[in-house]
């Protein structure tokens, strides 16, 4: 998805925010999994909401051209509607 194209744009600045946004991507992901293996686990289900605000976040939309709700759509098909 993302991981492909945009670690290593040259520009120090697009690198930075790409490294943060990807970041949480994998943050997200392993919250996710987490949550499906153990629903009661409320650090990933707190970790998983906060990562979900940065994504709907006005810091992300400068961080990255990807609308956050179609990412957060795509992370959970991806990981079969996990949580």
């Amino acid at each position: 998805m993302l991981e492909a194209d945009a670690r290593n744009t040259g520009n120090p600045y697009r690198d930075l925010a790409t490294a943060i946004v990807l970041q949480a991507v994998e943050d997200y992901r392993k919250d996710m999994i987490r949550l499906k293996a153990h629903k009661d686990d409320i650090d990933a289900k707190n970790d998983a909401e906060r990562i979900e605000r940065f994504f709907r976040s006005e810091w992300y939309e400068i961080l990255s051209p990807l609308n956050g709700d179609f990412l957060i759509r795509e992370l959970k098909k991806e990981l079969g509607g996990a949580a």
